[in-house]
């Protein structure tokens, strides 16, 4: 899993430009979401991906770091991960 770079404590108070609520989808919905959703937002933005698919956290890190966006990390939620990350370019 790729390395968060940001703390629970700093994650907690990040406000996303877009939250994507991928809830109940299996893999590699989740991430599609994440690839749309992430241009609807401004270089520098930050999306939220909720997902109940454990793999989804893995996959969108390998993803950003892939592309060239900043992986900052997960939380955990009711049954769920909040995944976070911001658009580079």
């Amino acid at each position: 899993m790729p390395a968060a770079t940001l703390s629970d404590n700093e994650l907690e108070t990040i406000t996303a430009a877009k939250v994507i609520d991928a809830r109940g989808a299996a893999c590699p919905g989740p991430l599609l979401e994440a690839k749309k959703g992430m241009g609807t937002v401004p270089v520098g933005g930050v999306i939220e991906v909720w997902s109940s698919d454990p793999v989804t956290k893995t996959d969108i890190g390998a993803w950003a770091g892939k592309v060239g966006h900043e992986f900052l990390g997960y939380l955990s939620a009711e049954g769920y991960d909040r995944v976070f990350v911001r658009r580079a370019k």
